[in-house]
């Protein structure tokens, strides 16, 4: 509390607010009449877009105007039981000091790349729309980051300038000789740290007046870090026509946002996802940001987030809905929850089932990278596939492709290719920054190719796979490890499951399965339940695709969204950790 407290005080204008709100009867102050945001068609792209001066200030004008609801554009709390609320009038205003500090004390120009390793802190918001108006590069980067990720982001990157806590500083003193181009050290803390300049005085201090730049929709906006499964992470780098896509007519239907929705998207703040699910898709719309500031997730805590604030949508990776499902038995029957996306892993049929059966409500799947930004889902209102991750989202024309570009017939096992030419849609990244070989080896034939394994069936519907380098060629037969775990999850004795590949001196390479217990098997005979486990996936799917080798582990290696780290789990197989 008392570091809030200092926060709040320090802008003058915010006050905690201790309690929940009724979820029933929150929704009765919704807006006075719907508006939206200007739109673009989908194919006519504009110049220049900007979206803190087209979008975010566009919401500012409706509130001053009367003509947006009383509900905040951002509402933040923590597991301390505090709440932020800012308007968009506030974010305006802090934004634009933002700007100026950037550039007025900064020195940071149009261009200059900036590293923003900050968890979810009110401030990560007031930096991203900042670097919006001033044209600088935003690089987000995930608290798990490691001192060697650190250093080789910020010599890759050549950055101008870091955003970070306390916790990250010591490090950056340490690299800070070897990174020649740092010239710019910003911390967001209760503490003072010699030769860092303290973030949150300096938005205080700094004129409310700032002139967004006219930006090219083309000029870049954001670089993305991949988490490539070999190598160094590569940089995408994105354009603001990434933002703009938010605002397209096809992209609305998505989410289907309004005004009177608040919105709740977990993810990480060093993702892709964030950007798009944290700010472009809920401020495009001018819907209210649900975010809780959990340093680790826990579905306990989530559970009573959607039963005591009126949240009216959730964005998740499956992993998160999967958490809440374990934790309870009992109904969840949240008051004002109407809509759920999820996407980064495959959706089991049953998971999906199970979340119907206790919500009342449908998993809506969608498909995405870090180049891409969301490129398929299952739009909202749109008929359901269990394990289908949707259609292809316009501009994006999405294909099952071949190794040379080729598009493939339905029912074809194939890469996912996005087509980039004759045009290259809006949205889809500019390159791999500084690697154009890399740029080069994605691209086949007209289209990109996403090194994702699917098919599409005669609807357009699409089925993940698994990642190209994930795929497991045991005797020649090419087997997808989501097949292989899905098969797995049908048994009551998986809680979790991961599926590798594993050295073999006949097979070259095997299935190996990672699997967590329910509590009711963890005291059954292992080598028993190993062999009744294998026949259970021989008599779900094709019986050349069970595990040869099994592993009981008491937990999955993780990213901070809960995405399963296979390629941990093979570098372990292979000898490589």
């Amino acid at each position: 509390m008392q570091r809030l407290m200092r926060f709040l005080d320090l802008w003058n204008i915010y006050k905690p607010s201790h309690g929940f709100h009724s979820a029933s009867g929150y929704l009765h102050c919704q807006a006075l009449s719907e508006v939206g945001a200007p739109r673009w068609n989908d194919y006519d792209v504009p110049k220049e877009f900007n979206f803190a001066s087209d979008v975010l200030d566009y919401w500012t004008q409706m509130e001053k105007e009367g003509k947006r609801g009383p509900n905040p554009a951002l509402w933040w709390v923590n597991n301390k039981g505090d709440e932020l609320k800012w308007s968009f009038s506030e974010l305006t205003d802090l934004t634009r000091r933002t700007a100026n500090v950037f550039t007025q004390i900064c020195g940071l120009q149009q261009g200059d790349r900036l590293a923003v390793v900050l968890p979810r802190v009110p401030e990560w918001w007031l930096v991203a729309i900042g670097c919006m108006r001033t044209g600088i590069v935003f690089m987000p980067g995930t608290m798990q980051l490691t001192s060697k990720d650190l250093l080789y982001r910020l010599q890759v990157s050549k950055a101008k300038g870091i955003i970070t806590t306390d916790t990250f500083a010591p490090e950056v003193d340490s690299l800070a000789s070897r990174c020649p181009t740092l010239k710019t050290k910003l911390l967001v803390s209760d503490h003072s740290c010699q030769g860092w300049l303290d973030l949150r005085s300096s938005i205080k201090s700094a004129s409310p007046d700032h002139t967004c730049i006219k930006s090219k929709t083309l000029d870049p906006m954001a670089i993305f870090f991949t988490s490539g499964t070999t190598g160094f992470p590569k940089m995408a780098k994105h354009s603001h026509g990434f933002a703009l896509r938010s605002s397209f007519p096809s992209s609305r239907k998505f989410l289907q946002l309004k005004t009177s929705d608040i919105f709740w998207c977990h993810s990480d703040t060093g993702w892709i996802l964030a950007v798009f699910g944290c700010i472009l898709e809920p401020w495009t719309a001018g819907a209210t940001l649900f975010i809780h500031h959990m340093p680790q997730f826990d579905p306990k805590v989530a559970e009573q987030m959607l039963f005591k604030y009126p949240i009216t949508q959730c964005l998740a990776a499956s992993s998160i809905y999967r958490m809440i499902l374990q934790h309870t038995s009992t109904s969840l029957r949240f008051p004002t929850l109407e809509h759920c996306t999820t996407g980064g892993e495959a959706l089991l049929p049953e998971e999906q089932e199970e979340w119907r059966r206790k919500t009342g409500l449908l998993l809506h799947e969608a498909y995405g990278q870090s180049e891409t930004g969301i490129c398929c889902s299952t739009l909202r209102g749109m008929k359901i596939k269990p394990g289908s991750m949707g259609k292809s989202m316009p501009p994006f024309d999405v294909q099952i492709i071949d190794d040379k570009g080729n598009s493939l017939p339905c029912n074809t096992e194939g890469n996912i290719g996005i087509r980039i030419k004759p045009t290259k849609p809006i949205g889809i990244f500019m390159g791999y920054e500084d690697n154009p070989e890399k740029t080069a080896e994605v691209e086949c034939g007209d289209f990109y190719n996403t090194g994702d394994r699917a098919t599409m069936d005669e609807e357009g519907y699409i089925w993940f796979l698994g990642r190209d380098d994930d795929i497991i060629n045991a005797s020649g037969n090419r087997i997808g490890p989501s097949e292989v775990e899905n098969a797995l999850c049908e048994h009551p004795a998986v809680a979790e499951s991961a599926v590798v590949s594993s050295p073999d001196p006949i097979r070259r390479e095997v299935v190996k399965a990672f699997i967590v217990l329910t509590p009711e098997f963890l005291s059954y005979d292992r080598d028993q339940l190993i062999k009744e486990l294998q026949q259970h996936v021989k008599s779900i799917t094709a019986p050349y695709k069970y595990p040869r080798k099994v592993e009981f582990v008491s937990e999955l290696p993780k990213t901070i969204n809960g995405k399963i780290k296979r390629s941990e789990l093979r570098k372990k197989e292979y000898g490589q950790m």
